[in-house]
């Protein structure tokens, strides 16, 4: 599994960074903890100053890889959805039943993420926590415009794209795919932090994922 992993290539927008971190010792450094840092303390209370003090070099260092938090920020996201990707099409490969395919994809993109791995630096568990709690913040901007004409957000919509279509090999004839996968993306992103901060706003049950189940539900019955 280490030997396939190590060959995982997960492209990003080159727009996004000054310097591709994956080139250096330092930069492979700015990533494994930055995510450290935003898993712990949050996006707001990050700083390349601090990310600095941790990895023993300088803010001035920092910024020759990114030019601010957030695009730091957005390509840690796109990084993830990149992951997504490439999990997605391993995992649906030889599965010719459409309903099979869509239950699976479902299951990714709505599944408490327990991977214990490390992929190209990137801990997959903490940038998922990362991804649940501060993603919305890579987009909810005022470039987010610009940003997506530059691609920023590719990688996100070909997540979307993929399942939306296998939505249409089921019936042809439904009119909301893209709304519905992306709706079941953010809010399961939402009811997982619901869960561990704000459990009465949704339903927690006892040996099941309820999320996971819910919105397996939810698009099945829909889609009918």
């Amino acid at each position: 599994m280490k030997d396939l992993l190590s060959k995982v290539n997960i492209s990003v927008n080159e727009n996004i960074y000054l310097k591709d971190p994956d080139s250096s010792d330092l930069g492979k450094r700015i990533i494994m903890e930055s995510i450290n840092m935003i898993d712990n303390i949050g996006f707001e209370s990050f700083t390349f100053r601090k990310l600095g003090q941790e990895i023993n070099s300088t803010e001035a260092s920092v910024y020759r890889y990114f030019e601010s938090k957030h695009k730091l920020l957005l390509f840690l996201i796109s990084w993830y959805w990149g992951w997504m990707e490439y999990k997605l099409v391993f995992g649906l490969a030889n599965i010719e039943s459409p309903e099979d395919r869509l239950t699976r994809a479902l299951n990714l993109i709505t599944e408490q993420v327990n991977d214990d791995i490390i992929v190209h630096n990137v801990n997959v568990v903490k940038l998922n926590r990362i991804v649940i709690s501060e993603s919305s913040k890579s987009y909810l901007t005022k470039e987010v415009d610009q940003e997506n004409h530059e691609g920023f957000f590719l990688g996100y919509k070909q997540l979307v794209e993929m399942i939306s279509n296998i939505i249409m090999e089921i019936n042809p004839g439904y009119k909301y795919p893209h709304m519905l996968i992306s709706t079941v993306i953010e809010g399961s992103h939402h009811e997982r932090f619901f869960a561990q901060h704000l459990p009465r706003l949704t339903d927690v049950i006892k040996g099941e994922d309820s999320i996971s189940e819910f919105y397996k539900q939810m698009v099945l019955s829909t889609i009918k």
